[in-house]
């Protein structure tokens, strides 16, 4: 047990490394071709911050551990917005500059909906894998497209999101370390994210839990590190466009491509308490991150009283999980 917690911890950080390693590699490659920092930043940089989640339920699924990989996915959600968001405008509140958001956060709440249609039934299968994959497919070449017509490829100093993206993307470094390093960082996500399987596995066993209770517990809220140290700091740069981008665009990713994977590698039955308890949770903070997102356009700003709701609302659902063990 204390053996295959000290490897979770390790695991863990290893993925924050390592996706932090590939994600430098990517866009250094791309940023070389001549690729765009928007396209970069709603693409490779969208994705890295997700490999995480997306490595761990792959690997999870193909593993028989289903319960562990929609865990991950849909149990990140809800840390993103009501841990990570909250944590976010707590330290400080959290203003608008950007359209862009009234964008993707209606495409959030339609593949919210739709997934939540699909897994209705109790029970995802390929078709459901491939219309998320579909959809991420479309909202990707949607937003990219609208990102040109705007002008906010050719004109970035107009956009406070296009100048976040160039000014993370490394400008000195070289092919063959750009190589090096996606190579070398998808190679540690990827066994960072079996020894993590492994050990978050072996702790459900040894605690008599479901490994869907460890994957929206321990491996939801280690997976979106990523997300909550970029939200963080974003907000304290006075870039809180990118604070509430990362959680969206996060969201967005963890339904499309991580909960595909199950449904695409391992389709099946699945636990009628996603649907009704998980999800659920999943579905009210979503729609009350929309009613405080509707609130920063009227009033221009979200303060730390919507950053306690969100908190409350994410300790209230670990207490009930804690219960239910």
């Amino acid at each position: 047990m204390i053996l295959a917690c000290l490897v979770l911890m390790l695991a863990l950080a290893g993925l924050v490394i390592t996706a932090e390693r590939f994600v430098e590699g990517c866009a250094a490659l791309a940023n070389n071709f001549g690729v765009a920092p928007i396209i970069i930043g709603v693409t490779i940089i969208g994705f890295g911050t997700s490999a995480p989640e997306i490595l761990v339920s792959g690997i999870a699924a193909l593993q028989g551990n289903v319960g562990l990989a929609i865990g991950n996915a849909i149990g990140s959600n809800i840390a993103n917005i009501g841990l990570i968001l909250g944590i976010t405008v707590m330290i400080k509140p959290i203003t608008i500059q950007t359209t862009i958001f009234r964008c993707e956060l209606p495409a959030l709440l339609i593949v919210s909906l739709g997934t939540y249609w699909m897994i209705a039934d109790k029970s995802l299968d390929r078709i459901d894998g491939v219309i998320l994959v579909g959809f991420l497919a479309m909202f990707l070449g949607w937003l990219i497209r609208l990102c040109i017509q705007q002008n906010r490829v050719k004109n970035q100093a107009d956009e406070p999101v296009a100048m976040e993206f160039d000014s993370g993307i490394p400008k000195s470094m070289s092919n063959a370390v750009a190589v090096v390093w996606t190579f070398a960082g998808l190679a540690g996500l990827i066994i960072s994210s079996k020894v993590l399987v492994w050990a978050a596995v072996s702790i459900a066993r040894t605690l008599g839990v479901s490994d869907l209770i460890i994957g929206l517990t321990i491996i939801a809220l280690g997976t979106s590190l990523p997300e909550l140290a970029a939200s963080i700091a974003s907000v304290l740069k006075n870039k809180s466009d990118m604070a509430i981008g990362n959680v969206i665009g996060s969201n967005i990713y963890n339904l499309c491509a991580v909960l595909s994977l199950p449904a695409l590698v391992a389709p099946g039955v699945i636990d009628a308490q996603i649907v009704y308890r998980d999800y659920l949770i999943m579905g009210v903070l979503t729609l009350l991150l929309a009613l405080m997102a509707a609130d920063i356009f009227r009033r221009g700003q979200v303060g730390r009283l919507s950053g306690l709701i969100l908190l409350s609302l994410y300790f209230g659902y670990q207490w009930n999980l804690y219960q239910s063990i």
